[in-house]
């Protein structure tokens, strides 16, 4: 694929072009030339009048549903969700029927999304069918191409077993990725635990859920001295917690949900299923706590919390719908309406590209001549409103949809492909 991208603003802090405004021409999916009013005949052009690029962003704990719940969601549907959205790459969830709990499931997620625009990367499971009790043949997944190992939405309850895959990944430097949630003290909750909840007579998930298996987990980090990432924090404590542990030095990161970013528990107070989410949407307290922590590096990045549900398990009364919203497509839109003038872009990217590839070993992608061309091509200034016709993913569960936004994707490129959405 042959490409120039004229007048756009580079963002990437790992970049000699760093805030510069430049021309950019890709030769055969390679950074070919960077440099000021290029001349080449003969080639598509893409005026991105100021607009911004940056390396390709990429998402961690994606809930993709293939195999098994692809009436939800599926490699074709995410793929195109995930690229619309800004994403050049995605890591994927263990949460499938059958469970990628073996060497043949992550092979089949690998082998099925080869030709993808967006690279797919699975996350195997710690436990077999994600049920806590049995490890799983972590080695054997690893060297098919898993790069972490999680049971997703289900998080480790078992402490003997949380030990033990510690030491294990310690084996061939892996790392383990875990949603703290005791589930003996959240029970059957079904949002934040505070004065919304009681207002509405709905069972709540106290922040001591979240940071009772978060001091558990740090405790056995320090022990084994392993790896682990704490994924999507939502309470000030888990916040604190984890800015005391890695000035100990422990090798923890951690990352945070892009809704609570911008929403709290009072979005619930109108029994809207589409803000029903794990974690829960919290005070404004944990919000403000959580964008602290995005200033200071306690938290490493951001995740849409992609999690596609159907309409069956979906549009309920609040009781008993399943927890869950779509965000690929707008991850980066809801980041910014709630980050724009707290965190500046530059970290922002930091955030959604350069760490979540550190996290998993990955190659880090620069903006310069001679590497591949992994982009994302981005105006933070424009302004948009998100229909349901946008909706490229199989399921609308969406609190969205008719909303403004700030920000928005314009197109991506990884490597001889490019998918193009706004022509300026």
């Amino acid at each position: 694929m042959n490409l120039l991208i004229r007048n756009v603003r580079i963002v990437d802090t790992n970049s000699p072009h760093n805030g510069q405004t430049l021309d950019i021409f890709i030769e055969n999916g390679m950074l070919k030339t960077i440099q000021a009013d290029l001349q080449i005949e003969n080639v598509e052009v893409l005026d991105a009048n100021g607009a911004c690029v940056s390396p390709g962003w990429m998402d961690v704990g994606v809930q993709a549903c293939d195999p098994g719940y692809e009436h939800r969601e599926d490699l074709k549907s995410v793929a195109n969700a995930a690229a619309a959205g800004g994403f050049t790459a995605i890591a994927v969830q263990p949460n499938t029927n059958p469970v990628l709990h073996s060497k043949s499931e992550i092979l089949y997620i690998k082998n099925n999304t080869q030709h993808s625009i967006v690279d797919f990367h699975p996350i195997g499971a710690i436990s077999e069918n994600c049920e806590g009790k049995d490890i799983t043949e972590m080695l054997d997944m690893y060297a098919a191409g898993a790069v972490a190992f999680s049971d997703g939405r289900k998080s480790l309850q078992h402490n003997g077993l949380m030990l033990r895959v510690l030491q294990y990944v310690k084996t061939f430097e892996g790392v383990i990725l875990n949603q703290p949630s005791d589930k003996a003290i959240a029970g059957d909750g079904q949002m934040h635990e505070g004065y919304v909840s009681t207002s509405l007579g709905l069972m709540g998930i106290p922040n001591l859920a979240e940071e009772l298996m978060v001091e558990r987990d740090l405790h056995l980090l320090e022990y084994t001295n392993s790896r682990l990432h704490i994924a999507n924090i939502s309470t000030a404590g888990a916040v604190e917690r984890i800015r005391k542990a890695k000035a100990t030095g422990l090798k923890v990161t951690t990352s945070v949900p892009v809704l609570n970013l911008l929403y709290t528990d009072e979005s619930i107070a109108e029994f809207d299923v589409n803000y029903k989410t794990l974690p829960p949407l919290r005070h404004p307290e944990d919000r403000e706590a959580l964008i602290e922590g995005l200033k200071d590096d306690t938290i490493d990045m951001i995740n849409s919390n992609h999690t596609p549900i159907d309409e069956e398990g979906k549009n309920l009364e609040f009781t008993y719908a399943e927890f869950g919203i779509i965000n690929l497509q707008t991850a980066f839109a809801v980041s910014w309406t709630a980050l724009e003038g707290k965190l500046s872009l530059e970290k922002l990217i930091e955030k959604l590209a350069i760490n979540p590839r550190k996290l998993l070993g990955l190659n880090i992608l620069r903006i310069e001549i001679g590497q591949v061309a992994n982009l994302t091509i981005f105006n933070p200034e424009e302004r948009w409103m998100f229909a349901e016709s946008d909706i490229l993913s199989k399921s609308k569960n969406t609190p969205f949809i008719g909303m403004q936004f700030k920000g928005k994707v314009w197109a991506v490129i990884n490597g001889h492909q490019s998918a193009i959405f706004t022509h300026p």
